[in-house]
């Protein structure tokens, strides 16, 4: 296991790198960036999700499914709650972006690809059950954490409209139903949906290529974060599941995906709501290349 994660975060690595050099030599311009993670969010994960869920209906499966939905959707409460106390000793615009940060992991531009590379298809299927819970809270607490308000309204329309969120329910329906979808309809989800991870991981390193190093690593509020983020709760977690004896498959995803690196659409809220964007850049770039370093470490313990 150690030689497959360390290998596939190698891979992710160097095709980050890749996508720095694209952005530095002027192939990966703003409105080429903008139209690939547009590519990415509205076409390739959403296909790679359905084709993910081609399972004949099995008790099992459903069961871990279902396990897998209350393990994310008790992880994030806890890491709700907890966060709350962490950073009451900063100001409440860099509360709001530092909370966000611990809660909400990259599951889908980083997620998705390393437990694909990890776990197969079946990685994707429990990683897109354990986004279910994550996408409904971004979209409810996660506004109304930045936004100051209460009523959700708003984000009940948002999670209508959401291609990721609606592709994860189509695909549970076609697992659920045994439906067989028409070979050429599922080798075209397949292949389409294999552009996915370098796909993300072009976007994230021309992202990381317009950030001097300099801006990236000052300030020691981002590290607590990264700390908290990348070290502590993914161990926790790893302890919790092996003292329930979880299986070894579920533990993997669960773990893999609190271990990664801030959500990259945090930038996305701070700048909508007037927070501080300048943080919430720096959490998601530096959780993002530490990361790196920590995943493997945290999956060798599995």
């Amino acid at each position: 296991m150690t030689d497959k994660v360390v290998n596939q975060v190698l891979i992710l690595a160097l095709m980050m790198g890749l996508g720095i050099f694209l952005r530095k030599r002027g192939v990966f311009n703003d409105a080429v960036r903008k139209g690939m993670a547009d590519l990415l969010i509205y076409v390739t994960m959403p296909l790679m999700v359905i084709a993910a869920f081609n399972f004949p209906l099995d008790t099992a499966l459903l069961h871990n499914a279902g396990a897998v939905f209350l393990a994310s959707t008790l992880i994030h409460l806890v890491l709700i709650l907890v966060s709350r106390v962490l950073f009451l000793r900063f100001d409440a615009d860099r509360q709001r972006v530092l909370r966000f940060a611990t809660v909400f992991s990259n599951c889908g531009f980083v997620g998705l690809p390393v437990v694909q590379g990890l776990y197969g298809d079946i990685g994707v299927f429990y990683a897109s059950i354990f986004n279910l819970p994550f996408n409904i809270l971004i979209w409810s607490w996660g506004v109304a954490l930045f936004s100051g308000e209460r009523k959700f309204g708003p984000t009940v329309r948002a999670l209508a409209v959401n291609i990721p969120l609606l592709s994860i329910v189509v695909g549970f329906l076609i697992f659920l139903f045994s439906i067989h979808l028409p070979y050429p309809i599922q080798k075209t989800c397949e292949g389409v949906g294999a552009m996915t991870t370098p796909l993300s991981m072009f976007i994230i390193g021309s992202m990381l290529a317009d950030v001097h190093p300099r801006d990236i690593f000052r300030g020691l509020d981002v590290y607590y974060v990264a700390i908290i983020k990348l070290i502590i709760a993914p161990l926790l977690c790893l302890l919790a599941f092996k003292a329930l004896h979880v299986d070894r498959t579920l533990t993997g995803v669960c773990v893999a995906l609190i271990a990664m690196p801030t959500a990259s659409i945090i930038g996305v809220f701070a700048e909508r709501y007037n927070s501080n964007a300048a943080t919430a850049s720096r959490c998601a770039f530096l959780t993002t290349i530490l990361s790196l370093l920590t995943l493997p470490l945290i999956l060798s313990c599995l």
